[in-house]
Formats: structure tokens, sequence, C-alpha cells
């Protein structure tokens, strides 16, 4: 067995501990009178945002006149080069069938795409802490720390995602590190402070098993250095770095999200929905602005059922935990032809969706191999 060591003052035993950082008992934080709420269990708080003042009315709409966008109408000529640029692109695809199909059918229809966007930003504070090392100390003697909500920040750019942290001014503490309670180190709990551990090669016996000379590794003394620590028998705190102190102090984390809704129109054609939801349009109509109204009176039912359902959902979702800084609410026309061609005998189908003209083949003759996607 390992010999043992007296048991030295300076160092905590932390051989049965977790090494990596952790958060201090909050008995050991001082109360700051604008955040006592920071003690009850420990946890990062969320920060209801102020209420907002209304926006503008709703402003009314002459749809007549954005439906007067139309998509062109497409032609056999378009429809076989459309086919003839997805073949390309796919290594096992005949180009010969492209180029002496007969196009029997184009049956197209133009669908809408609503998409929403709802810019928030939300807040929450917690304690956290880092080494102190000795620079001023920004603390509660220094005046009361500013309500979350009144800290000016600079905003990301509109519809943007990121994440920041700052320091809450005049919320930082100093206190002696509570894992190694204020020494700096403790000891290693490889070899307990010894230096050394048991030669792995001859378990520390000093001779491997039936063998009468001394283990060459460990040089016949049956003990090897310790690799954890080196040799020292101790390690330094990992969570104060040495320094035996902590600066705690209050972390404001602002988080910018962007929410997104999205509804395309029912059709009556075959093509999969998610090609559609993805498929590049013509931009019918935008609205944006720090709060967008339903819209309830679009030719399509279905897209003014979509942007009031939209808009409750984030509504209900945010309202609680955020602020919403921007809406932007658009209605997209998307073209969708259905390809009816023969070949060989045989009729077959394709779709052109988008404004690019993307294709989406269901059963495309003479593929030579397989493992290619088909859309």
């Amino acid at each position: 067995m390992d010999r043992d060591l007296n048991e030295d003052d300076s160092v905590v035993d932390l051989s049965f501990e977790a090494e990596s950082p952790l958060a201090p008992p909050t008995e050991l934080l001082e109360r700051l009178p604008s955040y006592d709420w920071l003690l009850q269990g420990g946890r990062g708080q969320i920060f209801f945002p102020p209420l907002e003042a209304p926006g503008r009315p709703q402003e009314q709409r002459s749809w007549p006149s954005f439906l007067e966008h139309r998509v062109p109408a497409m032609t056999e000529e378009v429809a076989r080069e459309a086919l003839l640029s997805f073949v390309d692109s796919k290594c096992c695809y005949s180009s010969t069938v492209a180029g002496d199909l007969v196009i029997q059918e184009l049956k197209q229809q133009t669908l809408c795409r609503y998409r929403l966007e709802t810019f928030s930003e939300s807040r929450i504070s917690e304690w956290t802490f880092q080494p102190f090392t000795n620079h001023s100390v920004d603390g509660p003697q220094r005046g009361a720390s500013p309500r979350l909500w009144d800290i000016k920040v600079q905003v990301p750019p509109m519809f943007q995602e990121d994440t920041r942290k700052f320091q809450v001014p005049h919320s930082s503490l100093v206190k002696e590190c509570h894992k190694c309670h204020g020494r700096g180190r403790y000891k290693c709990s490889g070899c307990h402070g010894a230096g050394t551990v048991r030669c792995p090669s001859c378990c520390g016996a000093k001779r491997k098993a039936k063998q009468s000379r001394r283990c060459q590794l460990c040089a016949g003394s049956g003990r090897r250095r310790c690799s954890t620590c080196s040799g020292r028998g101790n390690k330094t705190c990992a969570t104060c770095k040495g320094e035996k102190k902590l600066l705690h102090f209050i972390q404001l984390v602002i988080m910018w999200k962007n929410s997104l809704f999205e509804f395309v129109s029912e059709h009556r054609l075959n093509c999969p929905r998610e090609l559609l939801a993805k498929a590049k349009g013509e931009n019918l109509f935008k609205d944006e602005n720090s709060v967008v109204y339903p819209i309830v009176d679009f030719p399509l039912r279905d897209i003014s059922l979509a942007s009031q359902r939209g808009i409750a959902e984030h509504s209900a979702a945010l309202a609680s935990r955020a602020r919403v800084l921007q809406q932007r609410q658009t209605i997209e026309l998307i073209p969708l032809t259905e390809v009816h061609y023969w070949y060989q005998g045989k009729t077959y189908v394709y779709y052109i969706y988008g404004t690019d003209h993307q294709v989406y083949a269901v059963d495309y003759p003479e593929r030579y191999c397989c493992g290619c996607t088909v859309v």
C-alpha cells in the first residue's frame, strides 16, 4: 500500500472532490439590495421585459394591386431546359431522356408562402466568479446596481441572433476561494500528497514476480513519480488558479433570438411541402415594424388565418420572457408546375418549383446507379 503522510495544514485534501470550478454556497455571498432574489435557490433569474407602448393602427391594404404581380407562365421550352439542368447535376441520370421526351401537359399553380419573423431580446442574470488578481473592485460601496433592463447595450443588426454577457455595475464581491478555502492549492488526488505512487510494473514489490533482478521501471524503489501532479504532491486550485480569492459578480446574459413562423398555402399537386417551404419565390408583400398586425383580408383565406395564428403564437411565447424589438411578415409567390411527359410508351411526371426552376423528379427513367438523391 502507499505510505501514509502527515497531514499538511496548508493544503486541503480534495482527493474525493471534483476538481472543476463549482458555484459557491449562496450563504457565502452578501445580499445586494437590488438582487436579493438571486440568493433564493442560486439559479439565474429571468427578468420580465418592460411594457411597451401600443404600436401603430392597422393600415388598409389594397390587395388587388399587390396581386397584379404575376409569375411568367411556364412553357415547354423552359420546362425542358429546367429538366436538362437538373439531369446534368446528377451523375447517373441519362440526358437522352430529357432531350427525347414528349411533353404532354403542363399544370401550373401559383402558391403563396407566408413568413413571420419576430426579433426579440431576453435578459437573465446569475452569480458567477473569476480569480481575483488584486484589481479594483466595483462593489456595492460605489452605489446601487442598476435594474437589468435599464442597462444600455448595443443591439445587433435586426433579425441576426446573438448572445452576449456583461458584468452588472456595483455587484462585485471578493471572497476567499470556496474550493481550496483560500490556500490556492490542494492535495493531489492521484498520490494523496506523497508525490509518488506505487510502481505499475512491479506493484511496489521492487521486483517483478518470478524475477530476481530489481524492477527496471522504478529502479528497485517500488514507487514512481506521480504523473497527476508531476511529483509535487499538490495541485494548483482549478477554481481560483492559485490566487486564493475569487471575485464574485452578477452577470447579465442577453440573448437576441429570431423566431420564425412559416406557412405555404394549400395546393392540389403532389409536390412535397418541405421543398416548397425552401423554394425561392417572388416577393409580393412585406410589412416590417416594431409590431405588425395580422393580415385579415388577403384573397387566400388560409394565408390570413396563418398570419393571425403566427402572430398569436409568437405573442404568447414571448410575452412573459422577452421584449419584441422588431417584426417582419412577408408573402411570396411560389410558382409550381406539374409536367406530364411521354417516353418510350410510358407517361411520367416531374415538378418545377420556385422562381429559379428547381426540379423534383418522381420516377425519372434510365437511372444507372443507386444512391443519388432525386430532388
